[in-house]
């Protein structure tokens, strides 16, 4: 795909999302702290089948989407996750997936993965010794898995990803956690915001004031650092990336990946640092992002549990475009609170998930903000 066609600023996320997620089962043999899904050990029979899901692939494609994730659960679980990363690699989708650290991950999975033409591979890890993430995951042995499997797709060549949801938990670890990635040779690092929902009901996000903490520490690893730092259900890290602009600008092209592993324009395009002003636009629940859950239904984001129909009797593009939520979402007017009058709202709009989790509006400003905007 040529670079120029995967640049954010082309797209109008009131027609196409960036990036669609598609969780193709919530099977998996973890327990994991803060799973969203409440993942179960067995597959739901009311799973999209081979032959649906290949036409959800198109579907994404035919709406001009360039990135799809094929998402879990544990994705292993599926015995034609294959042939899925293939269609959706012909089709001309840069693919991915997360596979659980579990006896279904092993070398030569990866082996097919990447001659079905995997783009991009993504492990959790969520504590920087084996003790945390362990303990985190519920299931002893998964940091050496990881670890293990981290090996294999460095020695194969593929793109490697780390995913990281920090709250009150590991929050003591963050430093630790710079530390691991620093070493791990990936491309890119997905640091998430725990959002209480799923078995996170019963874990504490992090503060606002440790919000700003960790987005300072990023900001500083990402000065100096090849991979892309990308923060997930805390937007207003975009705010505080605009501020440390304004005082010191950056050169646009600071923090890309290294070499070939990803192209560069995606990695410009997914950055927090990528070339957005205050009157640009930042990906959000609804807004240039949907999530597609394992039997069809459709999300703003996986975090945010309103579907507004399913793919099994609904294109997708029309549950993106037209349903009253996701038309909503996109309209920073609808905003209350801080949220409602700050000049960052449409590049950052708080996390409209933690909003409908903690005080059940999704329109209500973000409490994990401290910044207080000036009224218009």
């Amino acid at each position: 795909m040529p670079s120029h066609a995967l640049s954010m600023s082309r797209f109008d996320f009131n027609e196409t999302p960036f990036l669609v997620i598609w969780e193709i089962t919530q099977a998996c043999a973890l327990a994991c702290r803060h799973c969203r899904a409440s993942a179960i050990e067995r597959r739901d029979p009311n799973e999209l089948t081979l032959e649906q899901g290949k036409s959800l692939l198109e579907q994404v494609r035919g709406m001009g989407t360039p990135v799809c994730v094929l998402s879990g659960g544990d994705p292993l679980r599926r015995e034609d996750i294959n042939e899925l990363v293939r269609h959706g690699a012909r089709l001309g989708l840069r693919m991915a997936t997360i596979p659980a650290a579990c006896e279904d991950l092993t070398r030569d999975q990866l082996v097919q993965l990447k001659d079905a033409g995997l783009a991009q591979l993504a492990f959790s890890l969520d504590g920087s010794t084996a003790a945390i993430h362990d303990d985190f995951r519920q299931v002893e042995g998964t940091y050496d898995r990881t670890m293990r499997a981290i090996e294999w797709a460095h020695e194969l060549e593929l793109p490697l990803q780390i995913n990281t949801t920090f709250s009150q938990y590991n929050y003591d670890d963050v430093d630790g956690m710079i530390a691991l990635v620093r070493r791990l040779g990936i491309v890119f690092w997905e640091v998430f915001s725990l959002v209480p929902v799923g078995r996170g009901e019963v874990m504490k996000p992090m503060t606002a004031e440790q919000h700003e903490s960790l987005f300072a520490r990023l900001y500083l690893l990402s000065q100096n650092m090849p991979f892309v730092i990308k923060v997930t259900e805390a937007p207003h890290y975009r705010r505080y990336v605009m501020q440390q602009r304004d005082s010191a600008p950056q050169h646009p092209d600071a923090q890309q990946a290294s070499g070939s592993a990803i192209p560069a324009q995606l990695a410009r395009d997914m950055s927090e640092k990528a070339s957005f002003g205050k009157t640009g636009k930042g990906i959000n629940a609804g807004k240039g992002f949907c999530f597609v859950s394992h039997t069809g239904e459709v999300f703003p984001s996986g975090f945010f549990p309103n579907s507004t129909g399913n793919v099994k009797n609904t294109p997708l593009s029309a549950l993106y475009r037209d349903t009253t939520l996701f038309r909503e979402l996109r309209d920073p007017s609808r905003l209350k609170g801080r949220c409602g009058i700050c000049e960052y709202a449409d590049i950052c709009g708080g996390s409209r998930a933690r909003a409908l989790a903690t005080t059940g509006d999704p329109f209500a400003e973000d409490a994990a903000c401290v910044y207080i905007p000036e009224p218009l």
